[in-house]
């Protein structure tokens, strides 16, 4: 079975297909259907920029279609930046940018919890749509450390292997990230739906 992650991110792709392709599912991006569509994500939660994005892409290509939405989400901030996490700081997007004013809003602050969200939407038909969600823990450094990734993951330490994010192989990170859980998640609602 063939099923379309609303991204042009490779990596993500690579992801989708690493834990998918053990059910026999090929996951392939936009570009790989010529599709160069553009969603608006206007929603105030990650469930609604999910849905939103697949649904549309899903109008598009007329194929099972798959998207998430993630972000990072602070405890002592209300859950701040969440759904704003790729434009805390205003646009255009930028990740140094986020980074510092999340840690001038925390300075002083003992309380760093926080943790990464991802949502997943898949879009089988109109009214068959699966949705799955992951998390990982982890606290605030006020240091960047580590330039494998991107966003907050310079800031995003996780006790578990004592790094960042940013510090980890994508295999370290694969096995505890937010989307990784996402999408195990996933897998087993597909594996009870039996494609």
């Amino acid at each position: 079975m063939k099923l379309l992650v609303a991204t042009n991110n490779q990596g993500k792709l690579k992801e989708f297909n690493k834990i998918l392709g053990e059910l026999g599912i090929e996951c392939v991006s936009l570009r790989d259907m010529g599709i160069h569509a553009d969603v608006e994500e206007t929603g105030t939660t990650f469930l609604e920029n999910a849905l939103l994005k697949a649904k549309e892409i899903y109008n598009i290509a007329k194929i099972p279609t798959i998207s998430d939405d993630s972000g990072l989400m602070v405890d002592v901030l209300d859950g701040e930046p969440g759904v704003y996490s790729a434009r805390y700081a205003g646009e255009p997007s930028d990740d140094n940018r986020n980074m510092d004013k999340l840690l001038a809003k925390l300075k002083g602050e003992p309380n760093r919890t926080a943790r990464f969200k991802s949502v997943i939407a898949a879009v089988f038909s109109e009214d068959d749509i699966l949705v799955s969600e992951g998390e990982c823990e982890g606290v605030i450094i006020d240091e960047k450390r580590g330039d494998n990734g991107f966003g907050y993951d310079p800031i995003f330490y996780v006790e578990a292997l004592g790094k960042t994010f940013a510090e980890m192989t994508d295999s370290e990170k694969n096995s505890l990230s937010h989307r990784g859980n996402a999408i195990r998640n996933l897998k087993e609602q597909l594996k009870e739906k039996e494609l």
